[in-house]
């Protein structure tokens, strides 16, 4: 894979950084810049409740744009997971597409 693709422990799908992406377009979506200038999300992935979210989906994008690393991890954020084998994780699972299909829609992410 390369280093502008990511994709998360268990997914089918891969994404890829989109040509098209802008800064200000990462920064209305929650994107925050760090010190080093580069790109940091992190959200809750909860299938009824932010405030419930067992899992976080972090997602980080270099300052050129040129290298994506997605992640789903747990509360802590230090162990990556495979929600996709986890039984009863199905609002999980979809709430996680819904934030990967808004960032496609911004143009920050397209689906290989």
């Amino acid at each position: 894979m390369e280093k502008n693709q990511a994709q998360v422990l268990g997914d089918k799908d891969v994404y890829e950084i989109s040509p098209e992406i802008k800064k200000y377009a990462l920064l209305d979506v929650g994107f925050r810049e760090t010190k080093q200038k580069n790109f940091r999300l992190e959200r809750p992935i909860s299938g009824d409740s932010p405030y419930n979210a067992k899992y976080t989906l972090k997602v980080n994008i270099d300052k050129d744009f040129t290298t994506l690393k997605m992640d789903i991890t747990d509360k802590s954020g230090l162990h990556n997971l495979d929600i996709f084998k986890v039984e009863g994780s199905e609002p999980e699972i979809q709430d996680f597409h819904y934030q990967t299909e808004f960032m496609i829609e911004k143009n920050i992410l397209i689906k290989k």
